[in-house]
């Protein structure tokens, strides 16, 4: 164990040892390979998630503390335990989420307020906020404030919530004033000698110089807390200290080993890490291991020596010298930025411009976990293309110091230290020591350029480092020097040299800026098929930096000849974003003692602690073995042989499983049966399953997967739907018709004023949630029955499928699901296929095998939102009626039909939206393409056919020169229409729920307002949109609308209830909990929902279709009336004083206290052959306001208000519908704005064909909590119960979700507003998702026209 160096000069260890939770754990030696979160969840920590192993998602953030020596204080950060390695965290202190607290002693503070404020839906990345925001509190010496709290939480995602009612959560940590903790003022606290407690936020007398930096706990620690809301007394203090262990033992060298001959190094001095380096020129300096760790674990490079240069003092210093800065290389990134800061305030203005444009370029550098742990050296040596950090240290003149083996230090410019596609000029033998920042002189000014698809915590489509320094000259201001750097137009940070040149001597004004645009055209070259595509965006991008570059400058001179006008300006001002704020409108209708009141989420306080399980949460069995599965690489190709070769040997293999091993079926699907579940003789898809292997470990089984070799014959491959149209490549049976009216005669009558054709594309989107696709699978009896765990919204399809391919009865297959980290839809059929591959093994083993994805894989197999082609053809007068029209649609179906023609048949049946067409016609086709089978996604097709409408409605608003909302308002369905597929609308509530939101958003003022700021403002452009929708609440296929449940009275008066229906975060068994109390007048408390299981309630649906509360809801009502009416005959004759003597008296009297309920949802039905029915219950209304703010010049964009109404008639639970609409809401702006999937097609040449280019969030963009709407403000309609559900509530998931379409809208608003300035006034497409790259082109200027012509497309993979 430890190290076994015998340098006498160094302090040995004899063990390796980490603190966890409190816990001393002593680090055996072999574990190097080993991340952190791996280590914590193999020793039964799983509150530490594994979202996407790359600290894109922040669900495994830990908090580590060490002591500093040289500060003599200890640090408290947050980290990624899932790039961390192992002995990355020797001789620290690591507090996870199970060390602040439980629900049965007690939560901490920021637990109770997260929980009580719902900001915990799903729960996966629950424990990931609760440790950034714990981390931030405990390195806090006083209350941060709103900005620190939302920047420490900008590297944690959430798919479910919105953010909103996280941030309200922890907002109450930022509280200035103590007052409302405890009734003593701060300054009363002050005068007493007592300070702010860094843990909690809240006033306490613990004394911060103390070498602890934290309050002593002694040993009541596990005894019950409180917690009040208003008064933080009532919370006893029980922080986790840092070990007095560790505060006095000394650092130690480490000589570890890990897995495949791994060697890991810790030395302590510089010259240790030099003679490693001579010992091993190949070894990998880590600090952070933000770079090597995805380089080992994605992109599958091996390295044999890794040292871990934490410790060395020579590489972790900063000094401010007299000539500037210099910084050690081993510096963390967020050390760095604090120094930043701190320089700033203490030098001249003018000296610290370089500095200025580090501390705003690091501000959107990753997220704060990385920085926490990633180092400047680490970042310059990666030489990535596209570093934040490169192009500001060789623009602002910045210096490397590099050192030998032998101690020989050479200087070198930071812009000569890039040689190539991440090749930099250091030797084998050579390390970076330090980096040197030269002060800026007088008239020297620096700035910083970047543009991502989302703002924070992403990697740069383009960003540049530009200086320019000024010297007067006979009245004149003349360049004296210059540098420009850019990153992400070349293999490396790339000069613009002649520019430079053509910079220098030239007089500072309009003149040296037109020919400097001239020069840097010919000086930054990107060919057509450059990797990454977005040309003609990344070449605009380079000017409008430098323009911005010239105008900021000018703005900074004051002797400048050439005034700015003022409505450029708009170009030059940085983003101050207030901190979100919000709003919740509803009234509450209680029904019974629970029924109607915002209850918290049952599963909350568990979600809060970590104490929440999930599908890769459950331990493995005795003898349990891992599944990876052997992928197709291939988009479409007969498969010649499969070598297994590689895969024997390699170590704790166990087998490999083909489709000839299959005991059943080998055919599956949920609808038809058109999948292999292992390929057999071609692969359709690039990620088909071909085979699946089992090895000892999840690392041992993934290897040996990569290692059967698979040798193909490739066949021709449709990747788009452009492409399926081509070749009449359509699934079978797919073609679908709805038609009213007369669609050809209303064209050729004359009765249309005018007709418009056009296309609209819509992208696809990723599931993301936040847990990945995981199924345990184990057999019972010697096989004679087969149990699964998994995550999943379809446990009977599961069941279903199992049985299939295993030759069972579905009654001797079991599927639990005791919940999920979010679905979406995802989890509803494409999760079926995986727990089937694995139970193959596992029932021919007889052993317990578990598979659970990796990001990349599940993204990559999985299947997305389904992307569409409408080609219309519209009918209109010119007063603005819409009199027909005629639409084809298409949807990207992949390699199997899966849920597509359903999918499709939504999409028909929304393509009114609300608007009333006299003449109809609907043709859809759902294609066949070589893609991974697409699937059901919250809205299920409707948001699609949404948007084709309202686009189409857009361009008829731009034709007769009116406002899209007075088109939309013309054309409103009313109580009475008469629907396209026949359906009569009833308890139409579209007109009270429209004027009411032009009300609160008093929208002709808004759009005053807007066209004013836009008059006064060149480069900014606002626009606004009300959008509204009517979405249809059943099932389409009839026999899935029944649901069945299953209630049990225990004679203390507790129930017990199941049903078929799933929680994935929506609050499912919390409303269905409210309405079995609310039946039996009972408290909520009482009642308790366990798992689904298909062996208590069978023949479940899926969870979807936001059907469930309404279908699970009723089936309980069912069966606890059932017991109620059983037990009235005893309940008449007595008064019981509660429930339980009632349930005890029953019990006496042998009367049965459990009962099955059963729905079915009544008057529903629709036949295709006559395109006539009603196959909804009934419609769920909303609609939305959003006011956003571009920039014209980079594509950028925030969303500056956002009000959002609903129909929900009597809600079962106000406030989880209300994160309901929220979190819709954000999912659906990811949809319209920021996710973009790109796949090896032909608009992506530069990517494989038929491959995921954009798989793990490095890539793909959802958003964060920077892309809240500023102003997020929900309510519901008042006053409109629904007749046609349980307690006249109505639906709430999916719904919502196309509301966001009005952040599109506002943003094709503002967009318009720059175009007209231009002179263009005519019709422009702009494809979802609006991404930085849309809107700037789109907003054709003087710069992008260099480029681009006005009717200029971006590519989009469709």
């Amino acid at each position: 164990m430890g190290s076994l160096k015998t340098d006498q000069d160094l302090k040995v260890s004899n063990e390796a040892i980490l603190f966890v939770n409190g816990v001393r754990r002593v680090l055996p030696d072999g574990l190097a390979h080993l991340t952190l979160l791996e280590y914590l969840r193999d020793i039964g920590l799983t509150g530490t998630k594994l979202g996407c192993g790359e600290g894109g998602c922040g669900a495994c953030t830990v908090m580590v503390s060490h002591y500093d020596r040289k500060l003599r204080k200890c640090s408290h950060y947050a980290i990624n335990a899932c790039l961390a390695p192992l002995y990355s965290v020797e001789g620290m202190h690591v507090i996870t989420v199970e060390g602040l607290g439980s629900c049965k002693r007690g939560l901490h503070p920021i637990q109770e307020s997260l929980a009580r404020a719902h900001g915990s839906q799903c729960g996966f990345c629950t424990p990931g906020f609760v440790m950034s925001m714990y981390a931030l509190l405990r390195s806090s010496q006083t209350p941060p404030s709103e900005e620190q709290i939302e920047e420490c939480l900008a590297g944690n995602l959430c798919r479910c919530t919105g953010y909103r009612p996280i941030l309200d959560a922890f907002r109450v940590f930022a509280k200035t004033s103590d007052i409302l903790y405890t009734g003593v003022s701060s300054l009363s606290l002050q005068e007493g000698g007592k300070s702010v407690c860094p843990s909690t936020g809240k006033p306490c007398s613990c004394n911060l110089n103390n070498a602890n930096d934290k309050c002593v706990v002694g040993d009541n620690r596990y005894q019950p807390t409180s917690y009040n809301e208003i008064d933080g007394t009532e919370y006893t203090e029980k922080e986790l200290i840092f070990p007095p262990e560790l505060l006095l033992r000394m650092p130690t060298t480490l000589n570890l080993t890990g897995f495949g001959g791994l060697m890991w190094y810790r030395p302590l001095t510089l010259q240790h890490v030099l003679d490693l380096k001579a010992k091993y020129p190949d070894a990998k300096l880590i600090v952070g291991n933000t770079e090597v760790g995805i380089e080992m674990r994605l992109k599958r490079m091996q390295y044999r020596v890794l040292i871990s240069a934490m410790h060395v003092p020579e590489l972790n210093f900063m000094d401010a010298k007299d000539d500037g800065l210099e910084i050690g290389a081993a510096v963390r990134l967020s050390d760095l930025l604090n120094f930043f800061r701190k320089v700033v305030t203490e030098r001249a203005a003018h000296e610290t411009s370089s500095c200025k444009a580090f501390i705003e370029q690091l501000k959107w550098f990753a997220g704060t976990q990385i920085r926490n742990a990633a180092s400047v050296g680490g970042n310059i040596c990666t030489a990535s293309p596209i570093s934040d950090l490169n192009p500001l240290w060789m623009a602002a003149r910045g210096r490397f110091r590099i050192i030998d083996a032998k101690g020989n230090i050479r200087t070198v410019l930071a812009e000569n230290f890039f040689l190539g596609y991440r090749k930099v000029d250091l030797a084998s033998d050579e390390i970076l020591l330090s980096i040197f920042l030269p002060w800026n002189r007088c008239f020297e000014y620096v700035k910083e350029f970047k543009q991502s698809h989302r703002r924070d915590d992403d990697i740069a489509i383009v960003n540049a480092g530009i200086r320019v320094h000024l010297q007067e000259h006979r009245e004149n201001w003349v360049v004296s020097d210059a540098s420009i750097f850019y990153g992400g137009v070349a293999p490396y940070s790339l000069p613009a040299t002649k520019t430079k040149e053509f910079l220098i001597g030239k007089i500072w004004g309009q003149d040296l800026l037109q020919n400097a645009f001239k020069v840097l055209q010919k000086d930054i070259l990107l060919k057509e098929d450059a990797p990454g595509g977005m040309v003609e965006f990344r070449k605009s991008l380079t000017l409008s930096f430098f323009f911005k570059f010239f105008l900021w400058v000018s703005h900074q001179m004051d002797g400048i000849k050439e005034r700015i006008p003022l409505s450029h300006l708009s170009a030059v001002h940085s983003d101050h974003r207030p901190p979100v704020t919000g709003s919740q409108d509803y009234e509450i209708m209680k029904h019974g003692t629970s029924v109607g009141s915002p209850e918290v989420h049952l599963s909350a306080r568990l979600q809060v602690t970590g104490e929440a399980e999930y599908a890769d949460d459950t331990p493995m069995p005795p003898n349990g073995l891992h599944a990876a599965l052997v992928l197709s690489r291939k988009p479409h190709a007969r498969i010649h042989t499969i070598d297994d070769s590689g895969a024997v040997s390699s170590p704790g293999f166990v087998g490999l499983f083909l489709a000839k091993d299959v005991p059943g079926d080998n055919k599956i699907g949920p609808v038809v049966a058109d999948e292999d579940l292992y390929a057999v003789e071609c692969v359709t898809c690039v990620g088909q399953v071909i085979g699946v292997v089992v090895a000892d470990t999840h690392e041992n089984a993934k290897t040996a997967a990569r290692k059967v070799h698979v040798e193909y014959e490739e066949l021709p491959a449709v990747l788009s739907i452009q492409d399926a149209v081509k070749a009449r490549s359509f699934h079978h049976n797919t073609e679908k018709w709805l038609s009213k009216g007369d669609v050809d005669h209303c064209f050729q009558s004359g009765q249309c004023d005018r007709i418009i054709e056009g296309e609209v594309q819509i992208g696809g989107q990723e599931h993301f949630y936040l847990e990945p696709h995981s199924s345990l699978v184990w057999t019972m009896d010697g096989g004679n029955e087969v149990h699964m765990i998994s995550s999943t919204q379809a446990p009977q399809k599961h069941q279903k499928y199992v049985s299939h391919v295993l030759g069972l009865p579905m009654s001797k297959v079991v599927c639990k699901t005791k919940r999920i980290g979010g679905g979406f839809g995802g989890k509803e059929t494409r999760s079926a296929f995986i727990a089937a591959a694995a139970s193959v093994p596992s029932y021919l083993l007889n052993r317990p095998v578990k598979i659970t994805l990796d990001r990349d894989v599940d993204m990559m197999i999985t299947g997305q939102r389904h992307s569409f082609l409408g080609k219309y053809k519209v009918g209109f007068t010119n007063e603005g009626r819409v009199l027909a029209l005629d639409l084809e649609i298409y949807n990207n179906g992949g390699n199997s039909l899966d849920l597509s023609l359903a999918v499709l048949e939504r999409a028909m049946f929304h393509s009114d939206n609300v608007y009333e067409i006299p003449n109809m016609r609907i043709v859809g086709r759902v294609c066949f393409t070589n893609l991974p089978s697409n699937t059901a996604f919250r809205g299920f097709g409707g948001p699609q056919g949404m948007l084709i409408t309202e686009n189409w409605i857009h361009r008829v608003a731009m034709e007769l020169n009116m406002s899209p909302e007075k088109i939309r308002e013309i054309n409103f369905q009313g109580e009475g229409s008469i629907l396209h597929y026949g359906q009569n609308l009833q308890y139409c509530t579209l007109a009270p729920l429209w004027n009411e939101l032009k009300l609160s958003c008093d929208f002709a003022k808004a759009r005053e307002e807007v066209d004013q700021f836009n008059g006064h403002n060149r480069w900014r452009k606002r626009g606004i949109a009300l959008v509204p929708t009517k979405f249809g609440i059943s099932f389409t296929t009839k026999l899935m609308n029944q649901a069945g449940a299953l209630v049990h009275v225990y004679t203390d008066g507790t129930v017990l209830v199941t049903h078929g229906g799933v929680e994935m975060g929506q609050g499912l068994h919390t409303k269905v909990a409210q309405v079995a109390a609310s039946a039996f007048n009972i408290p909520l408390s009482s009642v308790f929902i366990s798992e689904t299981s298909t062996d208590k309630v069978p023949n479940s649906s899926p969870t979807a279709a936001s059907a469930s509360s309404d279908m699970y809801g009723a089936a309980v009502l069912d069966a606890c009336e059932q017991i109620m009416a059983r037990m009235e005959p005893i309940a008449s004759q007595h008064n019981f004083n509660s429930f339980a003597e009632l349930a005890m008296a029953c019990y006496a009297e042998r009367i049965d206290l459990s009962a099955h309920g059963f729905y079915i949802t009544p008057d529903i039905g629709f036949d295709w052959k006559t395109g006539k029915g009603k196959p909804f219950r009934y419609f769920t209304y909303g609609a939305a306001y959003a006011e956003v703010e571009i920039d014209t010049l980079t594509g950028d964009f925030h969303t500056r208000v956002a009000n959002i109404i609903l129909d929900l008639g009597y809600s079962l639970n106000p406030a989880i519908d209300v994160g309901q609409i929220e979190g819709a809401f954000m999912q659906g702006l990811g949809w319209a704005a920021l996710e973009e999937l790109k796949w090896g097609d032909g608009a992506h040449e530069w990517v494989p064909p038929g491959c995921l280019y954009t798989c793990g969030p490095g890539a793909y963009k959802i958003p964060s909590l920077n892309d809240v709407p500023l102003k997020f403000n929900v309510s519901l309609l008042k006053g409109h119960p629904n007749v046609k559900a349980i307690h006249s509530s109505k639906a709430a998931g999916e719904p919502p979700f196309f509301l966001a379409s009005a952040v599109f809208f506002a943003i094709k608003d503002a967009i318009r507003a720059a175009r007209v300035e231009m002179g263009l006034n005519d019709w422009f497409p702009l494809d979802n998702p609006a991404t930085p790259e849309r809107i700037r082109m789109a907003c054709l200027d003087e710069i992008s026209s260099s480029f681009v012509n006005s009717d200029f497309h971006p590519k989009l993979s469709v």
